[in-house]
């Protein structure tokens, strides 16, 4: 395989700056020996509706995190989207990716009694379609710490073929624990310090690309400007840590695999001890450093996303809200966009930490209570 294909995403030229996520000028075709990977939980609005979506959001991330651990993390492009995930792998990768997966699957099953779908497609298939793209992007949150934005249409034609096919799925009884080192939950829920954690998730419908990346700027601007520009939703008095934490059930269940379960749910109860005390009294203790690290935290928050559909958590007052919610529906009168929101009074949030030293950890957020798949389901009431 050509080295450009090989170390593609790792190599890309990565940009920094949100509102110009619809730009095609950060955006490189996917190689086609590299292959879509969609993973949703079936049935996740009924998990939702009997309060767990907390074990909802940690099977999504695992996804990501199983997948990585197996793959050079800075390789695998990839998307949270609540209920789970979009990956790219590229086929010196995929059976290592599947095998990863199949095990997400088995512990979703068995420990939270929850179906993970995985569907899988070529890029190839995609980009011969003659009418969609699989196209990447390099979003950088800091140094070292990047989220994939993918545009061009690939990624919601490969999601209609799994739905339609389900050859393109992936089944298997191998009860192998996947390998999930550094996932975590110990933030409690981030209370809404404006009065609304609103999760908002924007289609656009021009009649072009262009037409769309100037749908997309405008709704960023106009969102910015109605909320003060407070961007993360994510404050220094929002981020509350106790103990023993609130998730620590969900993050033993998950991490678990062929360990003995007291011994590794005592390890977690000991470990999130010592971050707590850390924490509390901003102590530095094996690569963990109290403050710095909450500010870290902060700037590595995946709170805007793009994967066809933009993706944003914003903390905003009930009125910037409502107005939200009436530019938005404006737009869609005049057939621009779709749209789908949700409301909530807090956010979860969910932890990939690689290299405390490096600084190189990712945090998931969602809306409480439905969050983003609740949009979704809002968005396609819509359509």
């Amino acid at each position: 395989m050509p080295l450009k294909n090989k170390n593609f995403y790792e190599n890309m030229t990565a940009f920094d700056d949100f509102s110009e996520v619809a730009s095609l000028n950060h955006y490189e075709t996917a190689p086609n020996h590299w292959f879509v990977v969609i993973a949703d939980i079936k049935g996740s609005t009924s998990a939702i509706a009997q309060g767990r979506y907390k074990e909802v959001n940690m099977i999504g991330a695992a996804c990501i995190n199983a997948v990585l651990n197996c793959c050079d993390s800075g390789e695998i492009p990839y998307v949270f989207g609540g209920d789970g995930a979009t990956m790219l792998i590229p086929d010196h990768r995929i059976e290592a990716g599947k095998k990863a997966l199949i095990g997400v699957q088995f512990l979703a099953r068995t420990k939270f009694n929850l179906t993970l779908r995985v569907g899988v497609v070529s890029v190839e298939s995609i980009n011969r379609s003659g009418t969609n793209m699989v196209l990447v992007g390099k979003y950088q949150l800091s140094p070292g710490n990047a989220l994939a934005t993918f545009s061009g249409g690939g990624i919601e034609l490969a999601e209609t073929w799994i739905k339609a096919n389900s050859n393109y799925l992936i089944t298997d009884t191998d009860e192998t624990p996947p390998d999930l080192s550094g996932l975590s939950c110990r933030w409690e829920p981030l209370a809404t310090e404006n009065g609304v954690m609103l999760s908002m998730l924007v289609q656009a419908k021009g009649e072009s690309v262009a037409a769309n990346e100037e749908i997309y700027r405008s709704v960023i601007k106009s969102v910015n400007k109605i909320s003060a520009n407070r961007g993360n939703p994510m404050s220094k008095t929002n981020m509350k840590l106790h103990w023993p934490p609130r998730g620590i059930r969900a993050e033993i269940e998950a991490t678990v695999g062929g360990k003995n379960r007291l011994f590794w749910a005592t390890k977690i109860y000991i470990n999130s001890l010592f971050q707590w005390l850390l924490d509390a009294f901003d102590l530095t203790a094996g690569g963990y450093r109290g403050k710095q690290y909450r500010d870290e935290l902060r700037q590595n928050t995946d709170y805007q996303r793009f994967d066809d559909t933009l993706r944003i958590l914003i903390d905003c007052s009930s009125v910037e809200a409502d107005k939200i919610d009436h530019m938005l529906d404006l737009e869609a009168q005049n057939k621009r966009l779709v749209y789908g929101l949700h409301r909530a009074d807090s956010a979860l949030m969910t932890c990939l930490v690689f290299d405390l030293d490096k600084a190189e950890h990712i945090h998931f957020v969602d809306g409480s209570n439905g969050g983003f798949t609740s949009a979704a389901k809002a968005l396609k009431a819509k359509l």
